[in-house]
């Protein structure tokens, strides 16, 4: 949790590591993920760099892996491809030999099986073709056998009866005659989509003197090549002579149609398409063999499919690493630069150490710290819990280098301002219900690779949803309001002497605690349920929630100039707190928290058993009393009443803001005149006795060094310090007003949440509870499932957004404004975790 309060001390290194044992140095470092390397060779391009071959190498592991994942999710019905959460250690230089055969072996197998399969599907697919040309051409010339009988009522020859039918089409058709003599035919398939075009072509190149007769395959065909269906039909052409035949042939290869050899003889036919049948079966046969063993083959690569591919991915990281150090003069060791946090300088140390002992070298590999002035990354160490939470002040601006991390404080003031805003304990139920599964089922949905942005949102800040939830609940506690209903638990401070049946006639009852038995004894816990059966219930929840977010804005906005105090001593900058912290703070404490004082001087002196001048008849505006203030005016109070609730106060109240508008040209010209004044002379002075040269820092050194390097500023003009500092002075004058209305949101989205929950129970819910007949119940059941879904849509996911919003933006603007630069860059480690999640990514 120390990193969390502020980012850890960060040290720039050179690392000494000797070639042998860079490989195995980066690979435990890139596991552990807390080094940031710099790249030494950017003049270089990358085909100049000494790892370029490796690096190719790892590419052409990579695209035999991408064809043999491809060739497994091509059978993706019947090979099961497991998932795995264990990541296996980069491997060490020998093992790469073995795995880039391992893969080569896996590659040429596949390709030699995928090969055979396509040419035996190919055979497959032209012995079906060929059994459904034999077999329609035989009903083709059974019927035109038929067609001849019917038409002389004599048989004839298969050809004799071939050339009178032609004959007779092409007289019906006034076409040129043609003469008898002996006819050839071609038969074979044609793909359906061709068969308009096909037969248009053969009319124009014959001028119609081919016969054509075609029909479609019932059953699909599977392409050997890419496994889609595909739809032929079977056609035969009739012609005379080798010319024509010639043109036949081109035009069905021009439209892609296979040929199959057809005998004209019925005999034949019969013979040729029982050898057909056999060969098919033997085919089919062979087919399932082969099938049966490239799934059996797939199924072991699959098993590993996953550890090949991530140890390819970590050796390539590796080596693109390795690529950004520089080789030394003598080639005999390699030099990074890299940042590290202080913290793991001794992790760092032993792998350095490891390193060169597994290879066996004589020389060691070594760590030195650098003296710089950069500005080092900001890191801030997280876990599950504060990880979504950092993310939601990194979505902002990244912090500076070790200044206060606000994502310490969101962990508690978001989740509640949320709850303050959402105030219901049944849809905060709803929330911790919803967030609770995703934290007790986290390991298996983590597991779970979704494209769906919206549940990975809220899969990311699950324990945000379930600290909302957490609040939810209790601030709808304290409101009492449960799905806009209220629960008696404690009974009630307040009784009416009246009678039922008055009570009940009269709609504009209010409840007055001057008029009405009111016990004058406060309800235990949240807000008295009698409060939901009053018709001034607005009005005073109106009042009520309306201070307390006042209240509550004044306290979160002066947290946050107190933790400005801990940076400004942490970068020694503590002539700020002087000139800066305590003139803001004044002003803020002498108005707007004096403002606060007077809600609970009015919530505590008046009440209605009081005397006059301390009844709620004369208890004074808190917001008209705080405008009088700052204008220097009076209001004349009612008959027998005071003006101010106590003595002196006039006079108090000027004091409080006349020492707050001398606050102000402290704030806009004490750090100026300061710098101008104090500083540059300072700097000036001791400028001639700065030592030049490098000094090797040990590591207790370290943190005061960077800490001055944080706190130097650049010189600027005088002018440009001056418009600077008016610029901060006239921002932060202005949003104390702005802020403390902005914090009003509190109480205007409670208010609206609350009446949008009731209007939809007595809208929806109680049209269902109205009816005292059977058809009630299914009236109810009916209104059940409607208040239901617009509870969910409406009141927990919209209004549940709305709030999370709001609360956001009061933490980006009117809570850290006050402390936080965020002028940082983010810490950016070399770690396996990172390039894996990246490689996922971009493959999705």
């Amino acid at each position: 949790m120390g990193s969390m309060f502020r980012s850890e001390e960060m040290a720039l290194c050179q690392l000494f590591i000797q070639p042998e044992a860079a490989y195995a140095s980066v690979a435990t470092m890139g596991e552990e993920g807390v080094v940031q390397f710099r790249d030494l060779n950017s003049e270089m391009n990358v085909f100049q760099r000494k790892f370029v071959s490796e690096v190719r190498r790892c590419d052409e592991l990579e695209r035999k892996l991408r064809y043999i994942q491809a060739e497994v999710h091509k059978d993706h019905v019947h090979v099961p491809v497991p998932e795995s959460s264990v990541f296996p250690f980069a491997p060490n230089p020998r093992e790469i030999i073995n795995l880039e055969s391992q893969l080569e072996r896996t590659e040429s197998e596949i390709l030699e099986l995928s090969h055979n399969a396509v040419n035996l599907k190919s055979n497959y697919l032209e012995l079906t073709e060929l059994r459904h040309v034999l077999e329609k051409t035989h009903a083709f010339f059974e019927e035109l056998d038929m067609d001849f009988l019917d038409q002389d009522g004599t048989s004839a020859s298969g050809t004799d009866s071939l050339t009178k039918a032609l004959i007779s089409d092409e007289a019906l058709n006034s076409q040129s005659q043609v003469t008898r003599g002996r006819l050839g035919f071609v038969a074979g398939v044609v793909p359906r989509e061709r068969v308009p075009g096909f037969e248009r072509m053969l009319w124009r190149i014959s001028r119609g003197n081919v016969f054509l007769r075609r029909a479609e395959l019932e059953e699909s065909l599977e392409d050997p090549a890419t496994g889609n269906e595909i739809f032929k039909t079977v056609f035969v052409a009739f012609f005379q002579g080798e010319q024509l035949k010639s043109r036949v042939k081109k035009v069905c290869s021009g439209f892609h149609a296979s040929f199959y050899n057809c005998p004209s003889a019925h005999s034949e036919r019969q013979e040729m398409l029982k050898g057909v049948k056999t060969r098919l079966e033997d085919l089919n046969m062979v087919l399932n063999q082969t099938r049966d063993h490239r799934q059996r083959v797939l199924t072991t690569v699959a098993k590993e499919l996953h550890n090949w591919g991530v140890m390819v991915r970590k050796m390539k990281a590796i080596y693109h690493t390795l690529n950004l150090f520089n080789m030394d003069v003598t080639k005999k060791c390699l030099i990074g630069e890299c940042w590290i946090p202080i913290k793991d300088l001794t992790f760092i140390r032993h792998t350095l150490a490891e390193g060169s002992k597994a290879v066996g070298s004589s020389i060691p590999s070594f760590l030195n710290i650098i003296d710089t002035n950069e500005k080092p990354p900001t890191f801030n160490r997280t876990n599950r819990f504060t990880q979504g939470f950092q993310n939601l002040v990194d979505s902002y601006s990244v912090s500076g280098y070790r200044e206060v991390n606000p994502a310490l404080y969101t962990i508690i003031t978001f989740p509640f301002l949320f709850g303050i805003m959402f105030g219901d304990a049944g849809h905060g139920i709803i929330l911790t219900v919803f967030s609770a599964y995703m934290v007790i089922y986290e390991q298996q949905l983590s597991k779970t690779k979704s494209s769906n942005e919206i549940w990975n949102i809220f899969f990311g800040g699950r324990y945000i949803i379930l600290l909302m939830g957490f609040f939810s609940i209790y601030t709808g506690i304290v409101y009492n309001d449960i799905f806009s209903k209220s629960v008696n638990l404690f009974g009630s401070s307040w009784s009416i002497n009246e009678s039922t049946s008055s009570i009940m006639g009269n709609k504009s009852i209010t409840l007055d605690p001057a008029t009405n038995d009111y016990s004058q004894k406060p309800y235990p816990l949240g807000l008295d349920p009698v409060w939901q059966v009053a018709i001034n219930k607005i009005i005073f929840l109106n009042s009520y929630k309306m201070k307390l977010s006042i209240i509550f804005g004044v306290v979160h906005m002066m947290f946050g100039v107190v933790l400005s105090v801990v940076n400004h001593v942490h970068f020694n900058k503590k002539i700020n707190i002087l000139l800066q912290f305590i003139p803001q703070m004044l002003f803020l404490v002498l108005l707007f928290l004096y403002m606060v004082s007077l809600m609970f001087m009015k919530w505590i002196w008046y009440g209605p058993k009081n005397s006059l001048k301390t009844s709620p008849r004369c208890a004074p505006s808190v917001l008209i009393m705080f405008i009088n203030m700052m204008l220097f005016k009076h209001t004349k109070p009612f008959d027998g009443c005071d003006e101010y609730m106590f003595e002196g106060q006039d006079r108090l109240q000027k004091i409080f803001v006349v020492i707050a508008i001398l606050c102000i040209p402290v704030m806009l010209l004490g750090k100026p005149l300061y710098i101008i004044l104090y500083e540059r002379r300072h700097h000036k002075s001791d400028s001639s006795g700065e030592l030049n040269g490098s000094i090797e820092l040990r590591e207790t050194e370290l943190s005061g060094m960077l800490n001055e390097a944080a706190g130097h500023e650049e010189e600027e003009p005088a002018s440009e310090i001056f418009i600077h500092q008016s610029i901060e002075t006239i921002e932060y004058v202005l949003s104390t007003v702005s802020h403390t209305a902005s914090y009003l949101r509190l109480w205007a989205l409670s208010l609206a949440h609350a009446q949008l929950s009731e209007v939809l129970w007595n809208m929806v819910l109680r049209m269902g509870l109205t009816s005292d007949t059977h058809w009630g119940a299914i009236k109810l059941y009916i209104m059940f499932g409607l208040w239901s879904l617009f509870t969910l849509a409406i009141l927990v996911m919209m209004e549940g957004l709305s709030a999370f919003l709001h609360t956001l933006r009061l933490h980006w603007v009117e809570f850290m404004s006050k402390f936080y630069v965020g002028n940082g860059h983010a810490f950016q480690p070399f770690w396996f975790k990172h390039v894996l999640e990246n490689e996922e990514a971009v493959e999705d």
